[in-house]
Parts: structure tokens; C-alpha cells; sequence
């Protein structure tokens, strides 16, 4: 393998668990473009690329020369998809086209038979992942920030840049001459991420050099935690029940009341807010009689009590 690509410190040993042949998420951009040819050269033969064509930006089809110039050059096969990204109304126009591109990529892997796609987020971007967290209040959930590891649509998905700064990845780009697309839309500081990453970055390598390393380290302390709250929901439920016996709850403390609540809620397909598991665990607390009523809106549906037991329902109560 060329060493200066070596020296991206990808994160192989994660990847090389996962079976030939892989997939790389190929936008066309610097992150992207480092990894399909790192990853071109460490598994020859065995690496297809994928650009999802979003159609949101008149940029687009100019990305997709790009992939494909750089694809002939270095012989990787490339399979351009177009989707439509477009949000519906009242939704995220991010998370409607991040949706779209998730999709798009498990079903063409699946399609050509590979084991895994590989993705070009790094350090930097689990960086704004994890201050973006931070300013909303989220809890282990969103400080664990991106996992190396996932599954979605049924697709393995990996990140082995996680610990490779974006400077490295671009100046190698540089030093080889090797072309690379820019996104305009990452300059556009109306978007969060983007203010982040041109005011905030800057000044945090100057007050904390490392801070890529520390807050990477963070983020791998809140997912581990994450972790163990998961397991011990997993045993709470089992022993007050699905659905949860009131009196059994009661009977634990009242972070593991919402611990396992929230657990429960989310196999419903209802992600609590602070306010409501709060609320619910008030609401518990204070159902000490057989009459006594719960009943508390939660995501689109409602917590109600029926009987001895809690019940969740989608819609309204």
C-alpha cells in the first residue's frame, strides 16, 4: 500500500472484519475521493464505488464527472444512482435526503453483492457531530455522536476515517494532484454544521490541540455507557414486563424507571423528551390508588394506564 495513503490511519482493522467485496460511498469529495482509492489500493479488485445523484444542487452533475474521472483512472467500478431527495412539508431537508442516500446505497450494495459500505465521515465531522449534540441537550445517545459501526436497510456501514483529521485527507489529495469536487453548500454558514466547522473548529484547535482526540475519546465513553444502559433496560424489562407492571416500576429507582421506559417507548416507535419521561415518571409516582389515571402524549400517541400495567398507543388516546 503507497505509505502516504497508509498514513491516513484508517481504521482497517474494523473493515477488514467485514467480508469482500465492499462498497465505498462516493460523493466526489475530498473525504470520499481518499477513501475509495485508499481503499482501492488496500483491496484491489474488490472495491466498487457508489454516487448518489441527490439533483438538489446545480452543482450535481458536475460531481458525478468528477466520480467518474477519478473512478477510470484508478479502474474502480462506479454505479451512479439518482434519487429524489425532496422533503415533504414541516420535514428536515437534510434528514429527508439523508434518508434518500442511505437508501439508495444498501439497495445498490445489495444489488452487487457486497458485504459493507464504507463512509468518508472523520474526525472532524464527529467533532460537529458531537458540539451539535451538546447545544441541543442530548443525552448518551447523541454525545456517543457517530458510530464506526452500523447496520441500516439491511447494509453493514462503516467509518473508517473516524480518526483521521480532514487537513490530512485534503492535503494528500494535493500532493498526489489527485481532483476533487467541492461542495458550494459547505461554505453556507445558515447551516449549523457549517458555522461549526468555520468558526468553532478553528478556535478550539487553537485553545486545545487535541481537542480531535479528547472529544473522539468522549464520544467512545458515552457510547460504551450508552451501552450499559442498554443492557440493564434490556433485564429491567424483562422483570416488570411488556407491557411494564406499574407497581414493578415503582419498585426501581427512578433512573432506571426511565431508563427502562424509555426503552420501552422506543421498541413503540416513540422517542420520549426530557419533559415527557419526566412528566410520565411524576405521573408514576404518584399512581398509588386503583383509580388513579395516567394518561400523557408521547411522540404521536399516548401513554395510559390500563389496569395494573402501562399501555402505549399511537394516535390519540
Amino acid at each position: 500500500m503507497n505509505p502516504a495513503l497508509a498514513g491516513l490511519q484508517l481504521f482497517f482493522p474494523e473493515v477488514v472484519s467485514a467480508s469482500l467485496p465492499l462498497g465505498v460511498a462516493y460523493s466526489g469529495g475530498a473525504d470520499s475521493t481518499a477513501l475509495l482509492l485508499a481503499a482501492a489500493q488496500f483491496w484491489p479488485g474488490q472495491v466498487r464505488a457508489i454516487h448518489v445523484h441527490h439533483g438538489l444542487q446545480d452543482a450535481a452533475d458536475e460531481f458525478v464527472r468528477v466520480c467518474e474521472a477519478v473512478c477510470a483512472q484508478a479502474g474502480v467500478p462506479l454505479q451512479v444512482i439518482e434519487v429524489d431527495a425532496r422533503h415533504a412539508p414541516g420535514e428536515s431537508p437534510e434528514d429527508a435526503a439523508r434518508r434518500a442516500r442511505y437508501a439508495a446505497l444498501a439497495g445498490a450494495a445489495k444489488a452487487q453483492g457486497l458485504q459493507a459500505v464504507l463512509l468518508g465521515q472523520h474526525a472532524d465531522d464527529q467533532v460537529e457531530t458531537l458540539l451539535l449534540a451538546l447545544s441541543r441537550g442530548a443525552g448518551l445517545p447523541g454525545l456517543s455522536a457517530m458510530a464506526p459501526r452500523f447496520e441500516r436497510g439491511g447494509m453493514v456501514f462503516l467509518r473508517p476515517l473516524l480518526n483521521t483529521p480532514a487537513s490530512v485527507l485534503r492535503q494528500w489529495l494535493v500532493q498526489q494532484q489527485i481532483s476533487f469536487a467541492d461542495d458550494p453548500t459547505n461554505r453556507d454558514e445558515r447551516y449549523t454544521r457549517n458555522r461549526i466547522r468555520a468558526r468553532l473548529l478553528p478556535a478550539l484547535a487553537q485553545a486545545f490541540p487535541q481537542f480531535r482526540a479528547t472529544f473522539a475519546r468522549s464520544a467512545r465513553h458515552a457510547a460504551q455507557a450508552q451501552a450499559v444502559l442498554e443492557e440493564v433496560a434490556l433485564q429491567d424489562l424483562a422483570a416488570v414486563g411488556a407491557p411494564p407492571a406499574i407497581k414493578a416500576l415503582q419498585a426501581l429507582s427512578p433512573a432506571r424507571q426511565a431508563n427502562v421506559l424509555r426503552h420501552w417507548l422506543l421498541l413503540q416507535h416513540a422517542t420520549p423528551s426530557a419533559a415527557q419521561l419526566d412528566q410520565l415518571l411524576r405521573q408514576l409516582a404518584a399512581c398509588t390508588t386503583r383509580g388513579h389515571q395516567i394518561r400523557l402524549k408521547v411522540a404521536s400517541g399516548h401513554v395510559t394506564r390500563q389496569g395494573s400495567v402501562l399501555h402505549y398507543s399511537a394516535g390519540p388516546a
